[in-house]
């Protein structure tokens, strides 16, 4: 009798910033996945929050327009369209009906945030990539910057500003800034990713700009001071992470910003002689690479990461008889996925080709969906 395939749903879209790089993502994993093992089910998210599924979500993916067009099949309300083809997985599994895994290709808000996790968590759907917990307290870079310290990992210098503090008397933010740390600066929202609303401050006069363009996309803002100071441009590295209680560190990477840092433009936007460059694996002593390596595994277990996570660093070069600063930026739980992505870049160059690693993450889905079925929830 031939074994049942699964039912993986590749859930995509969403209502971020990041929305065209979800739908870039999921079309490489439709592509890639092996129809063989899986029964796959494309699960759309439009930009207003509506939910699609089967061909209005295959019509999504095949661009805005096609959506639209078929937005008349489309489910009218959120909550009934996730009742269908979500809810259902936990519903009736024997007969065929539900999903036995999804895979959330969401970037950003609602999706990379812990969001769509707890619909999961409630429908009792095992699912790829971390949890609540973990989702949320890397979105927030803030609240992620403050486990990094409690586990003794190095950041760079921040100051948090809430948006009624900056908007009520920015002179005071200014002045709070300016007492802690030196420019130049990141202005970075607490909760987006792809680098949206994120500036580089050099003086004074371009921080209220600055502040103002992260204060229109979350509440909390985060300030980071530059690592290495003025006129140093540090290098911008990356590892993938994969695994759940005992997780595995990739090669590292990393990144040559086509501009001044790794903004949304250098990272999507430019390409030919003006794109960023990937080096993997990046020019490193042994040391260097087991150092970061040990420290993206940390920050991974710091944050209660499972699944998949990207790691960035960076790193301030050796001066003035002084070592050279390594620093960890921040954790991604659900990295760019597309076949040029750097998250399954690493590892197909640490030995994990791009089929198996999405196998890789099913697995790794369904194993910690088993153990969390071991819990007793009532008494």
């Amino acid at each position: 009798m031939a074994r049942k395939k699964l039912r993986v749903g590749v859930l995509f879209g969403g209502r971020s910033g990041e929305h065209e790089i979800s739908l870039r993502s999921a079309r490489s994993i439709l592509q890639a996945i092996d129809r063989r093992k899986y029964e796959v089910v494309e699960l759309g998210i439009t930009r207003e929050g509506r939910w699609l599924a089967g061909e209005p979500a295959q019509m999504m993916l095949a661009g805005e327009a096609a959506a639209k067009a078929g937005r008349g099949a489309a489910l009218n309300a959120a909550g009934h369209a996730a009742g269908l083809s979500i809810a259902a997985a936990a519903g009736e599994p024997a007969a065929g009906t539900g999903l036995d895994v999804v895979f959330p290709v969401l970037h950003g808000t609602f999706g990379e945030d812990g969001t769509v996790q707890g619909l999961f968590e409630l429908a009792d759907v095992a699912y790829v990539g971390s949890g609540v917990l973990g989702s949320a307290a890397a979105m927030d870079k803030d609240a992620m910057k403050r486990l990094f310290a409690a586990a003794g990992l190095p950041i760079t210098p921040h100051v948090t500003v809430l948006r009624r503090e900056w908007r009520a008397d920015p002179r005071r933010a200014t002045r709070s800034i300016e007492k802690r740390l030196r420019y130049p600066v990141f202005v970075k929202p607490a909760n987006l990713g792809s680098s949206v609303g994120i500036s580089k401050v050099k003086t004074r006069a371009e921080l209220s700009a600055a502040m103002d363009l992260a204060a229109g996309f979350d509440r909390k803002i985060v300030i980071e001071q530059g690592v290495g100071g003025p006129g140093v441009k540090p290098r911008e590295l990356e590892v993938a992470v994969l695994g759940n209680d005992a997780p595995e560190a990739s090669v590292v990477g990393e990144i040559v910003p086509a501009k001044e840092f790794y903004d949304y433009e250098a990272k999507y936007e430019l390409s030919g002689p003006d794109e960023s460059v990937c080096i993997i694996p990046a020019r490193l002593t042994a040391a260097q690479v087991r150092k970061i390596q040990a420290m993206a595994i940390g920050a991974f277990k710091a944050c209660e990461c499972a699944g998949l996570a990207r790691v960035d660093f960076l790193m301030a070069p050796a001066s003035k008889g002084r070592p050279a600063e390594i620093v960890l930026n921040e954790v991604n739980t659900l990295p760019g996925f597309t076949s040029i992505s750097m998250y399954p870049k690493l590892w197909a160059e640490s030995g994990v080709a791009y089929p198996k690693l999405i196998d890789r993450l099913i697995e790794l889905a369904l194993e910690r969906h088993k153990e969390r079925a071991e819990t007793s929830f009532s008494r």
